[in-house]
C-alpha cells in the first residue's frame, strides 16, 4: 500500500491533524505514522512540552481515519463520531516529545454494535510503547435527506 495522507481523512486540520500517513490498514485496524510529537507548534503542548496522555487524541485520529478508510467507496452512513470514553491508559513516557524517532500510532476495532465501537490503541516510538489503552466513541447517523421518511 502506498502511503495515504492523513488530514484528507479526519476532521482535524492544520496543527491539529497529528498523524501524517496512513502506513497500513484493513478491516479491522490501522497503522499511522507521525512526527507531530517534534513540534514546537503541537497544540497540545503545555509549557512547552508535550505530555505522554497527549498520545490519547494520536489514537483517536487513527480510529477517525479507520473509520474513513472503512466508509471509502460506500455511502456514508456515519455523520460523526464523538469520543465517550478512555480505559486503561498506560503511561510508559512522561513525555511523547522526548521520543527522537517517528512516531506509530495503532489501532485495532475490538467492537462495533449499534453504533457504538471499542478500539484499543497504542503509541510507539523507536519499537517501544509510550502510550497505550482503549477508546469507546459513539456514532451518530446522518440527517435524513430531502424526502425521507423520519
Amino acid at each position: 500500500m502506498t502511503p495515504r495522507a492523513v488530514s484528507s481523512l479526519v476532521p482535524q486540520q492544520g496543527a491539529m491533524c497529528l498523524l501524517e500517513e496512513v502506513l497500513s490498514f484493513d478491516e479491522k485496524s490501522i497503522v499511522c505514522s507521525a512526527s507531530s510529537h517534534r513540534s514546537a507548534a503541537n497544540p497540545l503542548r503545555c509549557d512547552g512540552r508535550l505530555p505522554a496522555s497527549a498520545g490519547i487524541e494520536y489514537g483517536a485520529q487513527a480510529v477517525a481515519a479507520h473509520g474513513a478508510l472503512r466508509a471509502a467507496g460506500a455511502v456514508p452512513r456515519i455523520q460523526a463520531g464523538l469520543l465517550a470514553g478512555v480505559r486503561a491508559v498506560l503511561l510508559h513516557a512522561k513525555f511523547l516529545d522526548d521520543e527522537p524517532e517517528l512516531l506509530t500510532v495503532r489501532a485495532e476495532r475490538l467492537i462495533e454494535e449499534s453504533g457504538r465501537l471499542l478500539y484499543a490503541f497504542a503509541v510507539e516510538g523507536a519499537g517501544r510503547e509510550l502510550v497505550s489503552g482503549r477508546v469507546a466513541i459513539v456514532l451518530s447517523s446522518p440527517a435524513p435527506g430531502p424526502g425521507a421518511a423520519r
